[in-house]
């Protein structure tokens, strides 16, 4: 029998977490609740797998995104500061604090980076997995509730199955109003002592979304074959339909293969990988960039309802032609 799995509490650059620990896959994922509840770490033998950029204490003191932060109320940008959604008229404060502007002074991110409103309901492991859930009362807050006026509850778990990170977002109406659902995570993957160049990708997308020059959907879509292969000079910000059924997105070298799965509610993914930054990014998304303006594929979790959605990262070994492990 494998050893079992374990949960431990842990300080992450000076800020309070808690560690899922697999032994037998040598991985374990960090998450600190207190600033938004965010994935900051994912260690495989000892490696950091996500991109750490600014590091936790920008991200509290910003919203600079690293690890793995949850984008919510939209993923992504908004295409203004004016929105109607689930019959009610928004128009967001330019100057809250909260909202966070992307380089063409848009809205970006969601309302609740580095949120500390987050409560940790509790933490459990035994031989099959390690486990963390966390809610967040968005209805307690007033200054969530002005830009986003929606009642309702986030819950986040967690779990670390042998090689397997799975983490499934809930959100439940508290009111007797529709809450709209577009948000989405942003996982900043990366692989330590690899070249970027020599990444090798797998982005099983066949269809596109047309973005405008601020990157904002047209409402047109095309035809798209990404080649599997190395990242090499190639440069992603692009925004696609899920494939259906889930084909994994795939990141691998240096021995390992990190694979990023859609697996239930995530109808649209986002590909990020900049020249600048040695990451990338395969980002879950509920709805389009934008679908809180544009209502375009915009769900909704009617009054007392709830609508969850689930994306796994699972880390194993890369294997080369002739099926040897790569070094």
């Amino acid at each position: 029998m494998p050893p079992p799995h374990e949960t431990r509490e842990v300080l992450y650059q000076g800020y309070a977490g808690h560690s899922l620990i697999s032994p037998e896959a040598d991985l374990e994922a960090t998450f600190v609740p207190s600033v938004g509840m965010i994935g900051c770490s994912l260690t495989h033998r000892g490696d950091e797998l996500l991109g750490q950029r600014g590091g936790l204490a920008r991200y509290a003191a910003t919203g600079s995104t690293m690890g793995i932060p949850l984008l919510h109320p939209w993923a992504n940008r908004l295409a203004g500061y004016t929105y109607t959604a689930a019959g009610r008229t928004v128009e967001l404060d330019r100057d809250s604090p909260i909202i966070h502007k992307d380089p063409n002074g848009l809205p970006i991110h969601g309302l609740l980076a580095a949120s500390p409103y987050w409560r940790l309901v509790g933490t459990d492991a035994d031989f099959t997995s390690a486990r963390l859930l966390a809610q967040l009362d968005f209805a307690a807050h007033p200054e969530l509730l002005e830009g986003f006026p929606y009642p309702h509850e986030v819950r986040i778990e967690a779990s670390l199955q042998g090689a397997t990170l799975t983490i499934t977002t809930a959100i439940t109406s508290r009111d007797e109003s529709p809450v709209p659902i577009a948000f989405g995570y942003h996982p900043y993957l990366r692989l330590p002592d690899v070249p970027r160049d020599a990444w090798r990708v797998e982005i099983p997308v066949t269809e596109e979304l047309v973005l405008d020059d601020r990157m904002i959907p047209t409402g047109e879509r095309r035809p798209v074959a990404i080649e599997p292969g190395e990242l090499g000079d190639r440069t992603f910000d692009n925004a696609y339909a899920a494939p259906l059924p889930p084909e994994p997105f795939v990141l691998a070298g240096g021995g390992r293969r990190i694979s990023v799965e859609l697996a239930q509610g995530y109808p649209y993914a986002q590909v990020y990988a900049p020249e600048s930054d040695e990451v990338i990014c395969f980002e879950p998304m509920t709805a389009p960039t934008n679908a809180l303006a544009s209502g375009h594929d915009l769900e909704t979790v009617e009054p007392g309802g709830t609508r969850s959605a689930t994306f796994s990262i699972t880390v194993a070994p890369h294997t080369v032609p002739g099926g040897d492990t790569a070094p």
